[in-house]
């Protein structure tokens, strides 16, 4: 992503007075030294810009302004500048010190209300200061978006970023937030996916579950052919097929028997791994999976489904998921639900978090989903990644998906080596 061109990328402008850390601030999200920072006022004569990948916002642009109480020679020339950014601002960051607020806040206040630009407030500098509860009251009385940090201690960075990144999927506009191709991008034009769909008890009758159906579209989309099987007959229509199928996507229920009867020449992943890309971060949720490992007796795992139906006797995510986590670990784990919009308020208490594949959520939510879920230090996975990685065939799954697999085996090599050296 660092070649998207400026004009895709979230735009994110850092305002504030001089010598509040602006700079600062943009060095510890980044998590380098891209602007000069000194306590001499007015260091920042210019808009320092910095491209980079903000996961799982996407591709943004930070905009580092000058001082807007710059009192130098050239001070009207910048503060033209300065002002000159909200012209291409998505989301405002005000950059403030506890207890001080003057007229040029305001300012920054009315600018961006008046151009209905999110506001996001960085009280920066706590480690000199806490703020006083008059002063909080106040600054949300401007933004109910407030980040309280130390733009030097990098001990608590994460939990900074963290905490902007929530507020950035909340304000940011949707066109930034468009997921990726479902299954078009992993076709060629007249190509031909083979999509394994047993019949699912649960679905409405004479009907398919809707992520089967929204493939199919997509496939169209893309001008790709699709071909629907169930699971009893996929062995047969590859046998009899002159042409190999460019993929091969099933149920996650009857992964294991499509990954027995898919040539290892022919990619295939399922359902439930195409829509943790496409509405949510399938690195993030492959990542977490590693975690199944870390398990103990009794450890509490969250199973989060975003549709509401009546539960059948075998239903997935309250009898089948659970019976395959116990098989595996071979030992008990408490297990919640949460169904619907239904989600816990704290996710602290557990040890790990299997969320469905999103398909009534938006991807605004199960980004927020996720995010939640790393700022409460819990991994998260997806029903699919899950059911693959019990089951033995993760690595084949995720093979259309280097990244993904790249960072599920640089996890599971990082626990295997913190686990040895506890030993």
């Amino acid at each position: 992503m660092n070649k998207t061109p400026k004009g895709n990328r979230l735009h994110i402008a850092l305002f504030g007075r001089t010598n509040v850390g602006k700079s600062s601030f943009l060095n510890l999200v980044v998590g380098q030294d891209v602007a000069i920072t000194s306590p001499v006022a007015g260091t920042t004569t210019d808009v320092v810009e910095k491209s980079m990948e903000l996961l799982p916002v996407g591709p943004v642009i930070f905009l580092d302004t000058g001082g807007l109480n710059d009192m130098s020679e050239l001070s009207t020339l910048r503060l033209k500048r300065t002002y000159r950014v909200f012209d291409r601002t998505d989301v405002a960051l005000l950059v403030i010190e506890p207890d001080m607020w003057t007229e040029y806040e305001e300012e920054i206040v009315n600018e961006a209300k008046s151009r209905k630009i999110p506001l996001i407030a960085v009280i920066n500098k706590v480690d000199l200061r806490e703020p006083s509860s008059e002063f909080l009251k106040k600054v949300e009385e401007k933004t109910i978006r407030v980040i309280s940090t130390s733009s030097i201690d990098w001990n608590r960075r994460n939990e900074s970023v963290n905490q902007l990144k929530r507020y950035l999927l909340e304000v940011c506009p949707n066109d930034f937030l468009q997921p990726p191709s479902l299954i078009g991008d992993l076709l060629p034009p007249g190509g031909l996916a083979i999509l394994v769909v047993p019949i699912d008890l649960e679905a409405p009758k004479g009907r398919l579950i809707l992520p089967q159906v929204q493939t199919i579209r997509d496939a169209l989309d893309s001008d790709a052919a699709t071909l629907i099987v169930k699971e009893r007959e996929l062995a047969h229509v590859l046998r009899i097929l002159k042409e190999p199928p460019n993929i091969v996507v099933s149920d996650s229920q009857v992964v294991l028997k499509m990954c027995a009867d898919t040539p290892k020449d022919i990619p295939c992943t399922t359902f439930s791994i195409l829509f943790s890309r496409y509405k949510g971060d399938l690195v993030e949720q492959a990542r977490g999976v590693a975690h199944i490992e870390e398990l103990k007796p009794h450890d509490k795992v969250l199973i989060a489904e975003a549709c509401t139906h009546h539960p059948i006797e075998d239903d997935i995510a309250r009898v089948k998921i659970p019976r395959w986590l116990r098989q595996y670990t071979g030992f008990d784990i408490d297990v919640d639900i949460y169904s619907g919009r239904d989600y816990p308020e704290s996710l602290k208490d557990y040890k790990l978090v299997i969320h469905c594949g999103g398909c009534m959520l938006n991807r605004r939510e199960m980004l927020s989903r996720i995010q939640k879920a790393k700022e409460s230090g819990v991994p998260i996975t997806n029903y699919g990644v899950c059911i693959s990685f019990v089951q033995g065939v993760l690595k084949r799954v995720l093979s259309p998906f280097p990244a993904a697999l790249m960072a599920f085996e640089r996890e599971r090599r990082m626990l295997s080596t913190i686990k040895g050296g506890m030993k």
